[in-house]
């Protein structure tokens, strides 16, 4: 594997849409210059409507297949198309669905999703999941007792939140779950991530009088994650829109036992009762059940933890997501040699 970077950040533009053209015509004419130093490429792959105008114009200019990762849509994360600026991620993102020979979503949910969205043939999509390391959560030589110290008291059970403070990711529901799962539990919850809802999520903490049970870390470094993950005593994924679940699945790596709406690719990540908790989405009376479930018995955590071990090893290991993504691309070359750009 060859990583090239290409600094875009320079780009003066009034907006985010404008800059997200610059940088695409910055990667088409860099990327042109790669392809033609090493003699040519056989396969181009976008991921996302970000790269979707570099992408296509390589295509054309190569003549050359294209392949597509949709991760996530507008239309799922606005539930709906409710401006300009969204519709234009929304057509940007169906022009990269129609231009691709194969369009490759993490989950189940995301193939239907994906489908429903861009009125696409369905064998056009090809699901094939995220994955995760377990060796990166082996690496740390750190004294986890030590470092739990940072986050909260030897009595208090760690509940644990990762990922954007924003709707969506239902973070609000957590909140207001916290005093519901106090009146049952001693816990502190460590809410790792950043996002526009932080500052009103704060003051409703501190105005709820529990400032001493919550705390917000902002962004964090990947060994402070990975070692938060490894104390926490329970892990909680309470999205409204979630196409995979990959903060659920670096969870389940890292042995920390899963709570997580019934939702989107969350719903396929976890087995209830056997590798994780799913809960009611946009509950907290439901979210507070299954986080207290799990503090509660220790036996019922440990089995969650062990059978959501097992699991990432025997389906998410890179190894497995690598050779399923070596299949696509030689069933596309295959097709792609008896049409008439070979």
């Amino acid at each position: 594997v060859e990583v090239f970077r290409i600094d875009s950040y320079k780009n003066p533009s009034p907006d985010f849409a404008s800059w997200v053209y610059l940088m695409n015509m910055n990667m088409q004419k860099e990327a042109a210059a790669i392809v033609k130093n090493l003699g040519g490429v056989n396969i181009f792959h976008a991921h996302d409507w970000l790269v979707a105008n570099a992408g296509i114009g390589l295509k054309h200019i190569f003549r050359k297949p294209l392949l597509a990762t949709i991760h996530s849509t507008e239309i799922g994360r606005r539930n709906g198309l409710h401006s300009d600026y969204e519709r234009m991620i929304h057509e940007t993102e169906a022009w990269l669905t129609y231009e691709a020979w194969r369009v490759i979503c993490c989950s189940n949910y995301m193939v239907s999703h994906v489908k429903w969205a861009f009125n696409l043939p369905e064998d056009k999509l090809v699901m094939i999941p995220n994955g995760v390391d377990v060796k990166e959560y082996e690496k740390s030589t750190v004294d986890l007792s030590q470092f739990r110290r940072r986050f909260a008291l030897p009595e208090e059970k760690i509940v644990l939140y990762v990922g954007r403070l924003v709707y969506e990711k239902g973070i609000q529901v957590l909140v207001s779950a916290i005093p519901k799962i106090l009146e049952k539990a001693n816990a502190k919850f460590i809410i790792v991530g950043d996002g526009y809802m932080r500052d009103p999520l704060w003051e409703r903490v501190k105005n709820m009088g529990l400032a001493h049970k919550v705390m917000f870390t902002g962004f964090v470094d990947d060994e402070t994650l990975r070692n938060l993950q490894k104390c926490a005593d329970v892990s909680v994924v309470p999205s409204l829109f979630e196409p995979f679940g990959i903060v659920a699945l670096e969870a389940m790596a890292a042995k920390s036992p899963v709570v997580v709406s019934d939702t989107g690719g969350l719903s396929e990540v976890v087995e209830h009762d056997v590798t994780g908790v799913k809960v009611y989405p946009d509950n907290p009376d439901s979210l507070a059940w299954g986080v207290t479930r799990v503090l509660l018995d220790e036996a019922y955590a440990n089995r969650l933890r062990e059978n959501a071990y097992r699991t990432v090893l025997e389906k998410y290991n890179w190894k497995k997501i690598s050779r399923q993504t070596k299949s696509v691309y030689e069933s596309v070359l295959s097709e792609y040699s008896r049409t008439f750009w070979a």
